[in-house]
């Protein structure tokens, strides 16, 4: 069988001049075997939503195997239930369909594959991994352990003291940018928490994020907006439901909190499609989550597209296992990130497996000491098979 990996000897130029990190095929013969591994893993705590409470979470692993020198690579599958746009009941036949197919291929159809995000960044995770013989899948200066990654400090929806425990926590751990997600319980509840934070610190102290996931209604959500206003917030998240692109835009342009989309993104998967969304609403900042956003491939299209209009963005991780967060914060480094990234959501499993990912207290750093194996992997899904 011939089958193409990535290599990414070869950057392309977008009309900046900015490089663009895609992969061409390089061909050789080799026999391929890809294998799922349906895993279950548990929650610490209750992740609270707008849309509702998480107390575990379910994921599906792809290897993907050299049947001629026995190397693997591992890649994860995680969409969102009522979220992800290829999550369905009909989620793992779609699954397995997708790796028969890409097994008999040889390499990816991203065509075939443009509206399975999930499907997409695992299969390309476990290439990758098949490349590199490694969990360090890029070489930059993140994973030498040159830099690291600084990330928000995420507060989850709870009760009030719940909440405030968590920010208390947050704020010893030294974090100088929280999100907070609101929405769930009383809007009034959730200022006097705003307040809290502000009247022991600036904002040049910490940087305020908060995520309402789409929880306000577009009548009154300038209103709201404003009241948050007062207390310096960096930014908020999906303040209304996807699909009111106009009432988005206007938003976008009136509210004085700069606006970010993030579901909004969801399932808007052709480039003319994404086109038509940016110009139309015109944000300030995207929130980029490969799992739900078109894998690596569709992402690097947003970011592309979003650059060409002068819209921010920072990466998301979506409730992934660390083997989803290793892939996508080595990517996100590949980026050269300013901004604080959201990828701090690894800590959240009482069951995840190991990988290089280290956090010290705000900063995300790569451990070259940490090496699993493949083998450790599999003996690993075994025990937490759903």
């Amino acid at each position: 069988m011939l089958f193409y990996y990535f290599s990414p000897i070869n950057c392309f130029f977008d009309d900046t001049g900015r490089s663009l990190i895609y992969f061409c095929y390089i061909c050789v013969t080799m026999s391929l075997f890809i294998h799922t591994y349906p895993v279950r893993l548990q929650f610490k705590q209750p992740a609270g939503t707008s849309r509702g409470v998480y107390t575990y979470r379910d994921i599906w692993y792809v290897t993907v195997s050299d049947t001629t020198t026995g190397n693997i690579g591992i890649g994860e599958c995680a969409p969102l239930p009522d979220l992800s746009c290829d999550r369905g009941p009909n989620y793992y036949s779609r699954l397995l369909t997708a790796c028969q197919t890409t097994e008999h291929l040889g390499y990816i159809d991203y065509d075939m594959l443009s509206n399975c995000p999930s499907i997409l960044m695992g299969l390309e995770t476990a290439f990758r991994h098949l490349q590199t013989r490694s969990f360090k899948l890029f070489d930059n200066s993140f994973t030498r352990g040159e830099m690291s990654i600084q990330i928000n400090g995420l507060v989850w929806m709870g009760n009030y003291d719940e909440m405030l425990s968590r920010i208390a926590e947050k704020q010893e751990k030294g974090f100088k940018c929280i999100k907070l997600k609101i929405g769930a319980i009383n809007f009034k509840d959730e200022l006097k928490l705003i307040e809290i934070i502000r009247s022991n610190f600036t904002s040049s102290q910490i940087e305020l994020r908060v995520d309402a996931n789409g929880a306000f209604n577009a009548e009154d959500a300038m209103t709201k907006i404003k009241q948050l206003a007062k207390y310096d917030i960096h930014s908020i998240e999906q303040p209304i439901k996807p699909a009111q692109w106009d009432k988005m835009n206007k938003l976008c342009c009136y509210s004085p909190i700069p606006i970010a989309l993030d579901e909004e993104l969801i399932g808007i998967n052709n480039t003319k499609n994404k086109k038509q969304l940016l110009s139309t609403i015109r944000p300030q900042y995207l929130v980029l989550k490969p799992s739900l956003h078109g894998g690596f491939h569709g992402s690097e299209e947003w970011i592309s597209l979003a650059e060409l209009m002068g819209i921010k963005y920072w990466v998301t991780s979506a409730l992934e296992s660390n083997i989803g967060l290793n892939a996508i914060a080595q990517w996100t480094a590949e980026h050269s990130p300013t901004l604080p990234q959201g990828l701090g959501t690894g800590q959240l499993f009482t069951d995840n497996f190991p990988t290089p990912l280290t956090l010290i207290g705000e900063q995300m750093c790569y451990d070259n000491s940490i090496t699993p194996s493949p083998s450790d992997f599999i003996k690993w899904a075994k025990n937490n098979k759903q």
